[in-house]
């Protein structure tokens, strides 16, 4: 694998989207715990959240996951954040 120059230290990511098992679940985490705002519903399916009113910086859906479980321990999957990823 050839050596790749590093990401500049100013880089921002502008926003994801993150499959979720529960949708509410989700809301409670990113809105009531990590403070960032509902902008928008998709029906039950997605909903879209931001900081300081921007279309979205998150977007969380149960397409192809609802009702899915962790993944197991030692596998690839997120299972945890900490806020200072996200800015």
């Amino acid at each position: 694998m050839s050596a790749s120059p590093p990401i500049p230290a100013g880089a921002r990511i502008g926003h994801v989207h993150l499959k979720v098992s529960d949708i509410q679940r989700a809301l409670d985490f990113y809105c009531g715990v990590l403070g960032f705002e509902l902008q928008q519903m998709y029906g039950s399916q997605a909903a879209f959240v931001s900081a300081g009113g921007y279309h979205h910086h998150i977007g969380l859906n149960t397409w192809e996951s609802a009702g899915g479980q962790p993944p197991p321990p030692g596998t690839t999957g997120r299972s945890s954040m900490s806020p200072g990823t996200l800015k």
